[in-house]
């Protein structure tokens, strides 16, 4: 049976470096995982470039959480930062663009790919709220979209696994299907049973602490939701090479 390509979800350069000692296959680089993962900055791709010079690196392109539908502003900061990316080593874009009413904008799709030229194209789970999964992977097949992220149109891979099954059958190689949301080492072996995947995407966090706030718990610098300010999330090494070691079990 063919190795599972893992592909880690990653908030930081610091994420990607760890996923590749881990074993990852490939990385998608994000800022604000919290928000669902936002356009990272260019320095984080140069970094994780420099130290991991082999790792497939696609970034994301989202340039604020709610929604996938753009003012004109924000799809040229999204074309200007995936060209920004491509110039300096990214290996494919992570996109998704849909109108108001969450069907694909082929206008804007088109012109991404266009700047994306021959490195890999992925639309992102924003084809787990457009109302005809079908109609919208005819869409991005017929584009030519290497790769669509999904998790089935449900909350999680395991809600949505039928579904998952079935968008593996219907792209019959057309386009690759990636599950991803929801996915761990103890479920991975079954995802894979069941949809028949060859490859998956998870986010894999340890938290750790960082004590320099401590002398004043009392001020945050988010909004009106304060998590704690002493601790934030990373990857592990040891996390990315038990999950590949699971899903890959004979």
């Amino acid at each position: 049976m063919k190795n599972i390509t893992f592909e880690c979800c990653c908030g930081s350069a610091a994420d990607a470096i760890a996923a590749y000692q881990g074993g990852a296959s490939r990385v998608e680089l994000n800022s604000d995982l919290f928000h669902g993962g936002l356009t990272p900055t260019l320095g984080e791709l140069l970094t994780v470039k420099k130290h991991c010079p082999d790792l497939k690196v696609l970034c994301m392109v989202r340039p604020r959480e709610g929604g996938f539908c753009y003012t004109d502003v924000e799809y040229e900061t999204i074309l200007a930062d995936a060209k920004l990316f491509l110039d300096n080593g990214a290996d494919g874009i992570v996109f998704g663009f849909l109108h108001e009413d969450a069907t694909v904008d082929v206008e804007r799709t088109k012109e991404i790919l266009t700047v994306i030229g021959d490195k890999e194209s992925v639309f992102h789970r924003a084809i787990d709220v457009v109302p005809d999964w079908k109609t919208a992977l005819d869409i991005l097949m017929d584009l030519g979209v290497t790769r669509v992220l999904s998790s089935g149109q449900k909350p999680t891979v395991p809600e949505g696994i039928f579904t998952l099954k079935e968008m593996i059958e219907y792209a019959a190689g057309r386009i690759q299907i990636l599950p991803g949301a929801g996915i761990t080492p103890e479920n991975a072996p079954w995802v894979r049973e069941m949809t028949g995947a060859t490859q998956m995407h998870a986010a894999m966090h340890r938290t750790v602490y960082d004590r320099s706030t401590t002398g004043n718990p009392a001020i945050y610098f988010g909004g009106a939701v304060y998590p704690p300010e002493d601790r934030y999330s990373v990857t592990h090494p040891d996390d990315i090479a038990a999950f590949v070691a699971s899903v890959n079990r004979e």
